[in-house]
């Protein structure tokens, strides 16, 4: 029996093609070394997911039968990879006890190897079994593991950027929002794969009927690999450096929070510090002559702010200024003067501070001027009358 290579078979294996190079550059991506491999070592497994399915309607079983149990397909370690991925993008390091983790993944895999090596005669019957048997245990233990290591990495996200709002100035730069899509993604398409695996169990859909639901693997593997290797690089602050806050000592004068934060604040924008994309609280704090407690504490205490949103607010002050002024230059290049590092924090930003986007703000700023007035905005400073407006 010859072997056809159909669309089918096409388009897995152009994912494989595009798959296989992503894995090697994040493989030897210098920044972020444990993450980025840990994600390669994730594609690589993903390819194997689908590999099954490629070869399947190629023709490869039907021509050579003792391919049955090739062991590339390992699910089992998909959730475990991916939690690995997300906890040392965001803390440089593999979760606790994470060689346990892996034992499910591992079992699977040597069922597999185990199966595969049966001489031919027992390996039919063999199949028949497991398929019977084995193949509704390992979807139920898929479902289970995703529901723990995906709960796992939710937590760990919202924790990572509960404390990036309050040491960098850009969070929306590092919150990996591309990684909670995929987490989504990953659950919901894991979870129905094993219910349409115990469905195939209980009313067979045959080779062809699950050949949407691999595509859909292929297709959330694209994306992960693609979004991963675009923020390879990207310096993402530890959490165990983000968390590393020293606390206020208890002794001392009392102070005025709101107005030592209002002091702050004036400095900063007159300095034009906030301009600075990287700048963090720490920075703030050595330019100002400070610690990061004292900082922390006048911000959150004295002006109600986090420190991302109080840095976001100032650039923002910094746009609508110069659109107040006639700038005619594109708002991105604004955006991008004022310390903004990318086009879609700067809108989100800008429009949690005055209600609109850019383009409408220059739009009624316009408006406004042909009336003789300004429009009535809200002001990321509007808590501070003490900064001056020039």
């Amino acid at each position: 029996m010859g072997l056809v290579f159909g669309w089918r078979s096409a388009m897995l294996l152009s994912a494989t093609f595009v798959l296989l190079p992503l894995s090697a550059a994040l493989a030897s991506s210098l920044r972020n070394r444990l993450a980025n491999r840990t994600l390669a070592a994730l594609t690589i497994v993903l390819i194997g997911v689908f590999t099954p399915w490629l070869i399947g309607f190629a023709g490869f079983y039907d021509r050579w039968r003792w391919l049955t149990f090739l062991p590339v397909a390992v699910p089992l370690l998909v959730p475990a990879l991916l939690r690995f991925y997300v906890h040392a993008l965001v803390t440089d390091t593999l979760p606790p006890r994470w060689r346990f983790m892996l034992v499910p993944g591992l079992a699977e895999f040597a069922f597999q190897v185990v199966s595969f090596c049966l001489p031919m005669p027992l390996k039919d019957r063999w199949a028949d079994i497991a398929f019977s048997v084995v193949t509704p245990i390992l979807s139920l233990a898929l479902i289970g593991s995703f529901g723990v290591h995906m709960a796992a990495s939710v937590r760990q996200l919202r924790r990572y950027r509960a404390a990036l709002v309050n040491v960098v100035g850009d969070d929306a730069r590092f919150a990996a929002r591309w990684l909670s899509a995929a987490i989504a993604a990953f659950a919901i398409l894991w979870s129905i794969w094993a219910t349409v695996l115990i469905w195939d169990w209980l009313d067979p859909l045959g080779y062809t009927g699950l050949m949407w639901l691999y595509l859909m693997i292929a297709s959330a593997a694209l994306f992960l690999a693609i979004e991963g290797w675009r923020h390879a690089n990207a310096p993402f602050p530890s959490l165990s450096s983000l968390e590393r806050v020293p606390a206020v000592p208890a002794k001392g004068p009392a102070r005025d929070w709101s107005r030592q934060g209002a002091d702050w604040a004036k400095q900063t924008r007159l300095a034009g510090w906030a301009s600075d994309p990287d700048i963090d609280v720490a920075t703030l704090a050595r330019l100002l002559g400070t610690n990061t407690a004292y900082l922390s504490r006048a911000l959150n205490e004295g002006l109600g702010q986090n420190f991302s949103t109080f840095i976001n607010g100032l650039r923002c002050r910094a746009v609508m200024d110069r659109l107040e002024a006639s700038d005619d230059r594109d708002v991105l290049t604004l955006a991008l003067d004022a310390g903004f590092a990318s086009k879609a924090s700067f809108n989100r930003a800008f429009r949690a501070t005055t209600g609109m986007t850019p383009s409408q703000y220059r739009t009624h700023v316009a408006e406004a001027k042909n009336h003789g007035a300004l429009p009535e905005m809200r002001r990321p400073d509007a808590s501070l009358p003490s900064i001056p407006e020039t």
